[in-house]
């Protein structure tokens, strides 16, 4: 899923400076796994902003409400409900989200209430860990399932850089070897000689660097 932090409260002021009634607006998709963007992180960035503006002598209306995703066109024609309630939306969703709104209603102020970090998952209880980097070309059948593009700080395709110590990341010694996790893994499943395999060098087209990239799916147009 799509990790994503709040942006400091100063910050998000100064976005709103100029604006009376702001629709602040969540998510209820990847933002509310990651307590980024749900409804009770809108419930409390609301009453933040009000106290924020009240201590500045200008008090500013929040209207307060949470989209299904804001990823989907479908969802957001749901913004309809508080249309001539705001003078901009500030979007608790991904980066992902505000282009969606931003696409679609181009007469909209839209701001960025989080900063989207990275696809990452649960590691434990209120921490996420960075796990691919959507480049686009998957290669995690040839390294056991995890990912040397996203979990090795200079993105090796062949093994280790030769700095890592006692299987630490020497850019991070607070950081697993990706590379050493990887090797651990082939041998428990059996598949070591993979690590034999030398990767060619890396086509790096499909990770975005031509601009911005689309999945087609003709046998869903309608």
């Amino acid at each position: 899923m799509i990790i994503a932090e709040r942006k400091p409260i100063g910050e998000i002021l100064d976005m709103i400076r100029d604006c009376d009634r702001v629709l602040l607006l969540g998510c209820r998709g990847c933002v509310t796994v990651c307590s980024a963007g749900g409804e009770r992180e809108v419930e409390i960035l609301a009453s933040l902003l009000k106290l924020g503006r009240k201590k500045e002598g200008r008090p500013v209306e929040i209207v307060e409400g949470t989209l299904v995703r804001q990823c989907d066109r479908e969802y957001i024609a749901g913004l309809a409900q508080w249309d001539g309630q705001y003078d901009a939306v500030l979007s608790m969703a991904c980066g992902v989200g505000v282009n969606f709104i931003a696409n679609l209603r181009p007469a909209t102020v839209v701001f960025p209430a989080v900063n989207t970090s990275f696809f990452g998952g649960s590691a434990t209880q209120g921490v996420w860990t960075e796990q691919c980097a959507g480049c686009g070309n998957c290669i995690l059948h040839l390294t056991g399932g995890l990912c040397p593009v996203a979990r090795c700080a200079k993105s090796l395709m062949n093994g280790p850089c030769g700095g890592s110590q006692n299987a630490r990341c020497e850019i991070n010694p607070n950081v697993d070897c990706v590379w050493q996790l990887i090797h651990d893994r082939l041998g428990r499943i059996n598949r070591a000689e993979q690590m034999l395999q030398i990767a060619p060098i890396r086509d790096w087209q499909s990770a975005g660097h031509g601009g911005p990239r689309q999945v087609v799916r003709d046998d869903l147009i309608v």
